[in-house]
């Protein structure tokens, strides 16, 4: 039904213009900040992010975050009519340095746009093979819509079940990386409960990030870079990497701190993005415990 709906505010914005589905989606943003459970999670989470501020400050940033969101399919939207995405990258020559080498792991998260991100990197003037992970849901929806023009611009998409992928799709991941490519992975969302999960401090309380990302650059040797995308304007975005995290395969007594280790400097880069843009915080469960 939501994909429904959505063609058909797709078809009447071709005719009326971009204007509309830019109004409704804010209205509809603005339906859930009011009537949906949700809102509830994001106003603690900004009490976290700004602890000596009130409740009123606290709802006025839910609000901004729930009509920020509508700039992810508003965006799409025109990208996918045409609309020519403008980007400026930030430490795009550290990435490729080693990507011909070994592959590397790119650690996206719902802190900004991840979806326009992927894209982006096929733009490049040396356009890398990318493999996406996605988590799969029931109804999909929107989501479907959202795979298929990945999918479209040359982005290879395994998608992961919740109750658990096959142990095919890590060695297709393991093989990518060893012919050079970049697989694309979620840091700050756990998919199942009995997945393997790493305790992270964040915002001066615990957070739990899937430990798969760092398995993998363990087992493969491919470094990880955290890769963030923010708007910056109407389908205009800014991406940058930081620099590369390795994990020694080597030694062996000390994987299990390097692990940890990589897991912290990625929560902390989070936690410093999020204070540049703190309301391009998509994520609207539980994740600071």
């Amino acid at each position: 039904m939501k994909n429904i709906w959505f063609n058909i505010l797709e078809k009447m914005t071709i005719i009326f213009g971009g204007w509309l589905f830019a109004f409704v989606s804010r209205i509809i943003a603005a339906g859930y900040f009011c009537f949906s459970r949700n809102p509830k999670e994001s106003r603690r989470f900004y009490r976290l992010l700004y602890p000596h501020k009130n409740g009123l400050y606290h709802t006025y940033c839910t609000f901004r975050q729930y009509q920020s969101f509508t700039t992810i399919h508003y965006d799409r939207f025109l990208a996918a009519h045409g609309g020519q995405t403008a980007f400026q990258s930030e430490g795009w020559e550290k990435l490729e340095s080693v990507v011909q080498q070994k592959g590397a792991i790119l650690l996206m998260s719902h802190l900004g746009n991840w979806e326009i991100a992927a894209q982006l990197l096929q733009q490049q003037k040396t356009p890398q093979k990318l493999l996406l992970y996605m988590g799969v849901k029931e109804k999909e929806g929107v989501e479907g819509l959202q795979k298929k023009q990945l999918q479209e611009s040359g982005v290879t998409i395994i998608g992961v079940e919740k109750d658990g992928g096959s142990p095919f799709d890590a060695v297709e991941g393991i093989r990518f990386l060893q012919d050079g490519g970049l697989i694309s992975m979620t840091g700050d969302i756990v998919w199942r409960e009995d997945q393997r999960q790493r305790e992270v401090d964040f915002l001066g309380g615990k957070a739990f990030i899937p430990e798969a990302p760092y398995i993998f650059a363990l087992v493969s040797g491919a470094p990880i870079f955290c890769f963030f995308s923010f708007r910056t304007g109407k389908n205009n975005y800014q991406f940058s990497l930081a620099d590369p995290i390795y994990i020694d395969r080597k030694n062996r007594k000390e994987r299990d701190a390097q692990i940890q280790t990589a897991a912290q400097q990625y929560a902390n880069l989070l936690e410093q993005q999020l204070s540049d843009h703190p309301f391009e915080w998509y994520h609207f469960d539980r994740f600071v415990r």
